[in-house]
């Protein structure tokens, strides 16, 4: 986990993980585990909130220094310095119902780009982890190895992921999606931070969302890109911040962009 420049924070990052991951296995289907709903009536359970402050604490004392931009506590990841952007349970509905496809993500934002990503699915027992220049890999039961994105170059052998086909129809469009699904091999909707980390690993070779926050992608975007993949928002710009989010193996982003564009 050698890169220079960022040792230091990818360290930091891994403890960041072990810290959130004691807290999620500990609380997952906890009889007692209190759920509300934020304004976008979207599921907060005490194990997100405990996560985030656990992170927070850790950062406060490692990293006085550096801003915190987090899904439950808010906050700011300015265009020039540091931050840390937080999820700390990306994957909240399937953590309530007992699904174990959910992760703690944690990105490290320098000058409004990430550049240290880290993503620990501790019940599928695999962690993601990339830093600017030093590649991206994954930990699981067969060990630890370098990811590198598919060859696939046609949209008619491609496998394509979404999170959820009906935010199409309310946050851009539900026909152009469909175009997509139509051009591909194969669709299926593995969700959130997986089909990102899928595209990754060469598994998937296009996984497409229509609406996100910041938190849910910066993670994403730097182990993507640094498996050889790309990353955009759905109008083609290199960001974490527009609110959509779409990655691929780069071979076939343009022609998945040119599709999904209204």
């Amino acid at each position: 986990m050698t890169v220079p420049g960022y040792d230091e924070d990818l360290t930091l990052a891994t403890r960041l993980a072990d810290a959130a991951d004691a807290l999620t296995t500990a609380r997952f289907r906890a009889l007692d585990l209190a759920v509300s709903a934020k304004p976008d009536r979207t599921p907060v359970t005490d194990a997100d909130t405990a996560v985030e402050d656990a992170i927070r604490a850790i950062l406060a004392a490692e990293r006085p220094d550096d801003a915190v931009l987090g899904e439950e506590r808010g906050g700011s990841a300015d265009a020039r310095g540091r931050a840390w952007v937080l999820d700390p349970i990306d994957g909240t509905k399937n953590f309530l119902r007992g699904v174990p496809v959910w992760a703690t993500l944690i990105a490290l934002v320098e000058d409004g780009t990430p550049v240290v990503g880290m993503i620990s699915a501790p019940l599928l027992g695999r962690r993601w982890w990339a830093a600017s220049g030093g590649g991206a890999h994954l930990r699981d039961a067969a060990g630890e190895r370098a990811l590198s994105v598919s060859g696939v170059a046609a949209l008619s052998d491609a496998y394509l992921s979404t999170t959820d086909l009906n935010t199409w129809s309310e946050y851009h469009s539900r026909e152009r999606y469909l175009a997509l699904a139509e051009a591909c091999w194969e669709t299926r909707a593995f969700g959130d931070f997986w089909q990102h980390c899928l595209v990754a690993e060469g598994a998937l070779d296009v996984a497409a969302e229509c609406i996100v926050n910041p938190w849910d992608v910066a993670a994403a975007q730097v182990i993507v890109t640094e498996a050889g993949g790309r990353f955009t928002d759905l109008s083609g710009a290199p960001t974490y911040k527009g609110g959509s989010a779409l990655s691929t193996n780069g071979l076939v982003h343009d022609e998945a962009l040119a599709l999904l564009r209204r």
